[in-house]
Order: structure tokens, then sequence, then C-alpha cells
């Protein structure tokens, strides 16, 4: 069965971001790639700007089976990282406990859509955007 791994971009605050989301999820990198790791024999490696080259090229954050990977873009490049509306990560915690302190530490600073509340259909529901302007939803299914 293929496995689904959202991968972010963002505009130069990635290392910020995926520290915030490693303390959240209280995990630890797998991967984490800066512009200047990237060989030199690589196509574009001789390009990046001086001002990027600590940027983040590739960062991988595992959290339960699934990985949440992101990397920097370089507007030197054309490369710019656009927050839209339809886009969401949904997450399914395993406890009333983690969903309720995931949306504590996931929405702080960040803009509440829905608040976490039980709903019609019997789950524990939020979804909100962070504070870098990632969209979240979290869906706990309550037991009666």
């Amino acid at each position: 069965m293929a496995t689904l791994n959202p991968y972010l971009n963002f505009n130069g605050n990635t290392e910020e971001a995926f520290n915030f989301y490693k303390s959240v999820f209280k995990s630890d990198f797998s991967h984490i790639m800066r512009f200047t790791d990237m060989p030199p024999e690589e196509e574009g490696a001789d390009k990046i700007p001086k001002e990027y080259e600590n940027q983040i090229l590739h960062v991988s954050l595992p959290i339960g089976d699934s990985v949440l990977m992101g990397s920097d873009c370089i507007e030197a490049f054309g490369q710019k990282a656009v927050f839209g509306s339809s886009n969401y990560i949904s997450v399914t915690p395993t406890s009333e406990e983690e969903t309720r302190r995931l949306f504590i530490e996931l929405s702080a600073d960040g803009e509440v859509e829905m608040p976490l509340e039980e709903m019609f259909w019997g789950d524990l529901f939020a979804s909100f955007s962070d504070k870098f302007g990632i969209k979240w939803m979290l869906n706990y299914p309550i037991e009666k």
C-alpha cells in the first residue's frame, strides 16, 4: 500500500518551521541537508546565491508511520512558496489528550478556522493555520 508523506516548501524559514514541528511532534530529523551540502557537480550548485547556502535543501521529520518533509524555495531560481486554502495536513492523533495538546501547540500564534470540539459525526475535530501559514486538521475518533 502506498504511503502519503506531505512535502512543504517555505520562503527561507524551513528550519524555524521544522524545529517547531520537531518540538510539537516530539520527533527528531531523520535527514537534514542544506544547500551548501549539494555536491558541486550537481546542476545548479554553482548558481546558489550566498545568502541561500545555509538554508534547507531537504529535511525529513518522522511522525508515526509518516514523514513530514520540506525545503526552502530560492527566489533567485524563480521559486516562491505560495500558501493556499485548498491544502491541509490531516492528523489522526492516538488519544484525546494528544489531540488537545497538538491543537494547543500547533495553533499557537496561528489562525483557528474551527476550534477543537466534538462534531456531529462524533469525532473531536479542529482546523487551523499554524504560525507559518500551514493548514492543519486534527480528527480524533471519540470512543463511545
